[in-house]
């Protein structure tokens, strides 16, 4: 896990933007420390999104390369990581690619 928390965060009020980056394999960033609650959070990969091929379902079996971005949950004061799946659903799996975070929330 190498999570870095950007030094000098952004006050506006009782709310704090908190940014920083990821590495490959992570799947959370606590932000308990800092952080009473998540009002928003956003990760970005730092490299190109790979394709995922999947299959058409309308009987043609045609193959459409679709491109999942990573998804973000709040979980308290933490952000998960998620990669989004064919079917809709997204999978607690560790980030695939190193990247960078966004949280705005109440500080503590």
């Amino acid at each position: 896990m190498a999570i870095t928390i950007d030094p000098r965060p952004t006050y506006f009020g009782d709310r704090m933007i908190v940014t920083g980056t990821f590495a490959a394999g992570d799947n959370a960033v606590d932000l308990s420390d800092m952080l009473a609650s998540i009002d928003f959070a956003g990760v970005n990969f730092a490299g190109i999104l790979a394709e995922t091929p999947i299959t058409d379902t309308g009987g043609t079996d045609a193959v459409q390369s679709v491109l999942f971005h990573p998804q973000t949950r709040i979980d308290g004061t933490t952000i998960r990581i998620a990669t989004g799946l064919a079917d809709g659903t997204l999978a607690d799996t560790a980030a695939t690619q190193s990247g960078t975070f966004l949280a705005i929330g109440r500080r503590s």
